[in-house]
């Protein structure tokens, strides 16, 4: 088996489109309303949206590829580009999806280092990230991982307030 991790670029836009609605259709349409999904995919991933967020010098994504295939996908942000406002001393994971064919493979876990590794390189002092209260796997897997609750905040999926807990490791 042959993980590979890669930088998107705008050339990347169509792959990044199509994996962002997969994935986040995967993870989430069992618990949603299909007008909420339809809301916020077609808010969060449309192409200028995505094309703004690739541009965004303070925003990341990186592929994951498992034997060469798309498998899945990382969003960081630091600075202004972050969902809360955090001082310039976090990094945020604001999206890590893998597709559900693909995990069990240590995929998430690759993808949240090489998070880190972007976070000590940029001498960030903490990692955090918001992860839906109803989303168990994921929150079992960022405590596993040494994440630990600091709050929460809203989450609007179409016209459905959400809660989504807050979760923060500290950098040594």
């Amino acid at each position: 088996m042959t993980i590979k991790i890669k930088k998107c670029t705008l050339e990347d836009l169509p792959h990044l489109q199509e994996i962002s609605y997969e994935t986040f259709n995967e993870t989430f349409k069992h618990q949603n309303s299909p007008e909420n999904m339809n809301a916020y995919l077609e808010k969060a991933f449309n192409v200028k949206q995505l094309e703004k967020e690739l541009s965004n010098s303070c925003s990341q994504f990186l592929f994951v590829y498992f034997n060469h295939e798309i498998a899945g996908y990382l969003k960081v942000n630091t600075d202004d580009a972050q969902s809360e406002e955090m001082n310039d001393e976090s990094l945020e994971i604001e999206r890590i999806y893998i597709k559900n064919k693909f995990q069990k493979h240590g995929l998430g876990k690759c993808l949240l280092n090489h998070a880190i590794e972007i976070a000590v390189e940029l001498n960030k002092k903490k990692i955090w990230l918001g992860v839906w209260e109803k989303n168990e796997n994921a929150i079992a897997f960022y405590k596993k991982m040494g994440f630990v609750q600091t709050g929460a905040h809203s989450f609007f999926m179409g016209d459905e307030e959400q809660i989504d807990y807050i979760m923060t490791k500290p950098l040594n």
